[in-house]
């Protein structure tokens, strides 16, 4: 089935090719899709804390799981941990004591989520081909959360469980070694999240209240008092404590149009601005703590381009030495061991998925681990870039182009490429759907449309109440931007995209049925008002957020409003051939 899928996605969206402009110096070779799109060989590596064993995932029949080798050791003698056949594993980590791997899995996709906890140092037992991974958790129906894993005590995870009401999670302190839990706090006011400080101790909360709004708690012994809020509209998210737990590090927009980063005194409630975006264009992007000091060291920014700011000049130093190396990549310091002595670092670009290496701080010296997806011919990528256009109201679009290769740039087939969420956005870097059809002949567009986030408050709310309006303006008149240019050919115009981008997909074809000569939507939501009943419980603290963002289904305005923007009600408008994947 999931080739049928491929096959079907290539001839719809590769007719819009045919008889594409004539050569310049002449395209790449063409990259087969596997290559592209197939598990790559060696991915997601992580140094343990310790410095002495290297996990990473790779594919065992076929599906990706986690193995281990030592530092020293060749990726060929690693051995395998886990042995998930059905769905790859999707994320791992290192116990704090380098003792355990962690990992989470759900049942066949039902995001109901066990941990589950593999011993790398252990061999499997007789005719096994791992050693056995123990499910902490064990419960049916549960999604499992991760809140917290302190330095304090490495054998110890903070989890939530929603088994007494699938809505909120309790506070549970499991041991790892024994799969013991013990409650913690018991979730009857609406908690979202527990943070803990330096030492271990909980000191803080987020709550949802009734209205939307999000509150930042300090927890006492038998009660929790409010000491910050914003509203539904705004953000407030506690970090981590400083050192010495006197403050929280918080990133907040609360009165401002731009998230900065602050410190909040959890006694009295007052903060104090640490930074903002110097350019004052962008939200802040986030913060890295040392392992050995917990001090703050790096801060950063998703602008056209990733900006970073080093607040500890030993590091920063040693970041600048490894960009000389990789001019024009961005270096991202993956893991690190305890002492700081020793980084995993990956050096990523447009046309680089990433380049991994170990990087030993008082030598200065980088040894190569891994290139993902080794086989990719990275001369025949093609270069993204970043471009701005005005909408239909005259507010001005960021997005992303990537243009083929050896070929003329004008009258190309050309694909729009709707990010998803919609309350996310794209980046510069390393795009797999947009270097497939690059590399055979399109332009792709990836606007960052009203809704996004990262561009500030008013560029955020610009999109309340304009899902299939304004937000379809913006991704409408990037194929406007495009044929305007002369890059894009207004018969050969394709668009492409998943979650909310597969929703602008259907409301591309529905709202505007002579636009696109192809498209394909990717289990994007037809009828709004079907989206937001669907909604699962453990998604009750954001639900507000979606009915003040997109329309109340409970009141007769929104619900007409949600009925008019659901491109199911315009379906017998549609002239475009369209394949739906659910």
């Amino acid at each position: 089935m999931k080739m049928r899928f491929v096959l079907v996605w290539l001839f719809l969206l590769g007719s819009l090719a045919a008889g594409k402009a004539d050569k310049a110096s002449g395209p790449p070779q063409l990259i087969d899709r596997d290559i592209i799109f197939g598990n790559p060989e060696i991915a997601a590596a992580q140094l343990s804390p310790d410095g002495k064993y290297i996990a990473f995932l790779k594919p065992w029949k076929d599906t990706r799981n986690v193995y281990v080798k030592a530092v020293d050791e060749p990726f060929s003698a690693a051995r395998l941990l886990t042995t998930e056949t059905k769905r790859p594993v999707a994320g791992y980590f290192w116990t704090r004591d380098s003792k355990y791997i962690l990992y989470a899995k759900d049942n066949d996709g039902d995001e109901n989520f066990n941990v589950y906890a593999v011993d790398p140092s252990a061999k499997p037992a007789a005719g096994a081909d791992a050693p056995p991974s123990r499910d902490l958790t064990g419960l049916k129906g549960v999604r499992v959360m991760i809140f917290a894993v302190p330095k304090s005590d490495p054998d110890i995870v903070y989890i939530g469980l929603n088994d007494r009401d699938k809505a909120w999670h309790d506070l549970y302190r499991l041991k790892i070694s024994t799969g013991t839990k013990e409650l913690v706090r018991k979730n009857t006011e609406r908690i979202t999240g527990w943070v803990f400080d330096l030492k271990g101790q909980l000191r803080m909360a987020t709550r949802s209240a009734e209205n939307g709004d999000t509150e930042v708690l300090r927890v006492d012994a038998d009660a929790f008092t409010k000491v910050y809020s914003c509203s539904v509209f705004e953000s407030c998210n506690p970090l981590q404590f400083q050192p010495g737990d006197q403050r929280l590090y918080m990133e907040t927009n609360k009165d401002a149009d731009l998230t900065s980063l602050e410190l909040l005194d959890p006694q009295t409630g007052k903060t104090e601005m640490v930074e903002s975006d110097p350019l004052r264009k962008v939200d802040f992007g986030g913060a890295l703590f040392s392992e050995a000091t917990d001090e703050l060291v790096e801060t950063w920014y998703f602008a056209a381009r990733v900006k970073t700011y080093y607040k500890d000049k030993a590091f920063g130093d040693d970041v600048h030495w490894i960009e000389h190396k990789f001019p024009d990549h961005d270096i991202l310091v993956v893991s690190r061991t305890r002492d700081e002595q020793f980084w995993l670092v990956t050096a990523v670009s447009d046309t680089e998925p990433g380049e991994t290496m170990i990087f030993d701080r008082k030598a200065h010296v980088l040894t190569p681990q891994y290139k993902v997806r080794e086989k990719l011919p990275r001369a025949d990528l093609a270069q993204m870039k970043p471009v701005t256009y005005k909408s239909s109201d005259g507010l001005e679009i960021p997005a992303y182009l990537t243009l083929p290769k050896g070929v003329p740039e004008k009258n190309l087939p050309t694909l729009m490429l709707p990010h998803g969420g919609p309350w996310g956005r794209d980046q510069w870097g390393y795009n797999s759907l947009a270097q497939f059809f690059a590399n055979r002949g399109y332009a792709v567009l990836m606007p960052n449309f009203r809704g996004s986030t990262g561009y500030g408050r008013k560029f955020l709310d610009a999109g309340n109440l304009e899902w299939g309006r304004k937000m379809q303006d913006d991704v409408t008149w990037g194929v406007k931007y495009l044929i305007a240019q002369g890059i894009a050919d207004p018969k050969r115009v394709g668009i492409i995209g998943g979650s909310y981008g597969g929703y602008a997909t259907l409301a591309g074809v529905a709202f505007t049925p002579d636009l696109y000569a192809a498209a394909v939507d990717i289990v994007g939501p037809s009828n709004l008002i079907t989206l937001l009943d669907s909604i699962p419980p453990y998604w009750e603290p954001i639900r507000k957020m979606f009915y003040k963002r997109m329309g109340d289904p409970g009141t007769p305005q929104g619900k007409a409003l949600l009925m008019q923007e659901s491109p199911l009600n315009s379906a017998d408008k549609i002239k475009t051939p369209l394949l739906v994947a659910q």
